[in-house]
């Protein structure tokens, strides 16, 4: 079995990952490290939980410790850009032991919280700073950072930054970086523009691919309850949330996540909400309550679908389902992390059948949907033990089918790349014409939250635009939502949810500083249903639509 210091890892940082309990390096570790810590270009692709930001940031603090290179206020020696700021959190957390061990400084920025602690830490010098890009460009033109020292560039979840349409400022933040230094990008997928990235700034590349382009989350069960009505929706729900391990319930949109989050709380089963209205210290403070098992329901939109990761989450609900294939993916993706399994459960109004079919087939996943009431023997089965469905035929789904998926733009940009490794390991896509510009897939049906939870700054259409929806006139109705009504959580009114634990929902909070609103996590609070009022008096405009950047 091939180990760390086979791959060329340093012992004192592998005896760091020994004290973490991670001894064996994953599939993408393994390919990747011996191409990285010589200093090579490098694309990766691999699935979500696949172990990426461990085979970035090994052979980044590696290689800071050998430069030898002193360390310099606001001259950071390394960057890793990120899309949203729960993923920057994450990643910096994943470097710090590690460069804790090689005598190393890290540092996280990104925008909707003050900017003055950030300054202090680039004025203390860094030599790893992860960044989302809207605030490590405010930075840079007030002339509080700069990049000419850069050895090392990372780009993490590009596909994701390509679908926020964050490009433009991720390519004037690589322009302002040395071209001699090293380069590596990793993502889930290569498509939607990630392409052009590739081309104009990784030299000759090495590609590596452990995951196909059409990725399923392979060691997750998957099964589709359809359930009468919304009535019937509701029910069901609370008893898939009443289990005793932990679970992540999906919502389309920030209030409805914030009502269910209050809802199960009332109840007595303990849950935090997760989504683009909370203020920093109050994603913190849920996420640690989710983490510690304090609450064992976190319920969230797409704004936890990448990047969080929390470990032995055992269950994930799709309790609206998403609108396209790769948002199910990385919402699945909760799950079944590090080589564990998962279930995932997707539930369905029979107005919604068709949708949920085409979704999951796009996904590469064939699954029989089963009918339920509330109270079954099979919804309690997947609450209390949701492992054990499907180990036998009475009356459980009949087992998920993985099937090869419809090409998509992430297929059609694979191309036999230069540099290309050895060992069976497949070329990651090139970004040929199929990648430049968004897919038919992107432009047509966007992923509920996406662009409008946490989001960076660049994306002119990010800046007011609530959860699961485009921007839209209160009443109407987004095209990529799928069929049927959404579940409209009540509680009796805003007294019932007096007394509850504060850390369930937790009021939006104004960020600070120049990139307010701008970076991840700082996106509008949701105005659907919320009329505008014209006032009063000749020559008045139009009340602002909706709430500001939280």
């Amino acid at each position: 079995m091939t180990t760390f210091t086979d791959l060329g890892v340093p012992e004192a940082l592998v005896r760091a990952l020994a004290d973490q309990q991670i001894t064996t390096p994953f599939p993408i570790q393994t390919a990747t490290l011996p191409d990285t810590l010589r200093g090579a270009d490098v694309l990766g692709r691999g699935r979500t939980g696949s172990g990426k930001t461990l085979a970035f940031a090994l052979p980044v603090v590696t290689r800071l410790a050998a430069s030898g290179t002193p360390r310099r206020a606001r001259r950071p020696r390394a960057l890793v850009l990120c899309p949203t700021r729960e993923l920057a959190t994450q990643i910096e957390a994943v470097f710090a032991p590690l460069a804790k061990t090689a005598g190393l400084r890290t540092a996280v920025i990104f925008g909707g919280v003050a900017q003055s602690r950030q300054v202090t830490a680039l004025d203390r010098g860094v030599d790893v700073l992860v960044a989302c890009p809207g605030r490590l460009e405010d930075l840079l033109r007030q002339n509080l950072v700069t990049l000419d020292g850069i050895e090392i560039t990372v780009l993490d979840e590009a596909d994701h930054m390509a679908d926020l349409g964050f490009l433009p400022v991720v390519r004037r933040l690589m322009d302002r970086t040395p071209k001699r230094g090293q380069r590596l990008l990793f993502s889930a997928t290569l498509d939607n523009g990630v392409g052009t990235l590739v081309e104009r700034y990784l030299t000759t590349p090495v590609e590596h691919a452990v995951d196909p382009a059409a990725q399923t989350v392979v060691a997750s069960t998957h099964h589709v309850l359809e359930v009468a009505d919304a009535t019937a929706k509701k029910a069901v729900v609370e008893m898939l949330a009443a289990g005793s391990g932990r679970r992540v319930l999906f919502m389309r949109t920030k209030h409805h996540a914030k009502k269910l989050a209050r809802q199960l709380t009332l109840a007595g089963i303990p849950a935090v909400d997760l989504h683009g209205n909370l203020g920093q210290g109050a994603r913190e403070r849920n996420l640690a309550a989710f983490s510690s098992g304090e609450a064992r329901v976190l319920v969230a939109t797409d704004i936890a679908a990448r990047g969080i990761h929390v470990d032995e989450v055992e269950l994930v609900v799709h309790v609206d389902p998403p609108a396209e294939h790769k948002a199910y993916l990385h919402r699945s993706g909760r799950t079944a992390r590090a080589g564990a399994s998962g279930t995932v459960l997707t539930l369905q109004l029979p107005e919604q059948r068709a949708d949920v079919r085409a979704m999951t087939r796009a996904a590469g996943i064939s699954v029989t949907p089963v009918s339920v009431r509330p109270g079954d023997a099979l919804v309690r089965q997947f609450a209390d033990a949701p492992g054990t469905v499907g180990a036998d035929n009475g009356g459980t789904p009949a087992p998920t089918t993985y099937v090869a998926a419809p090409a998509t733009s992430d297929d059609r940009s694979t191309s036999a790349g230069r540099g290309r490794s050895g060992g069976g390991q497949q070329g990651a896509g090139r970004g040929q014409s199929a990648t430049r510009g968004r897919s038919s897939s992107a432009r047509g049906q966007a992923a509920p939250g996406r662009g409008r939870s946490p989001q960076e700054a660049g994306s002119p259409r990010a800046a007011s635009q609530p959860d699961g929806a485009a921007r839209r006139r209160p009443g109407t109705r987004a095209a990529s939502r799928p069929a049927g009504p959404a579940v409209v959580w009540t509680s009796g009114g805003p007294d019932a949810v007096r007394g509850h634990d504060p850390r369930a929902t937790t009021t939006p909070q104004r960020g600070t500083g120049p990139s307010a609103g701008r970076d991840a996590g700082s996106a509008p609070s949701d105005t659907a249903g919320a009329p505008r009022r014209r006032r009063g008096g000749r020559g008045r405009s139009r009340s602002g639509a909706g709430s500001s950047a939280a």
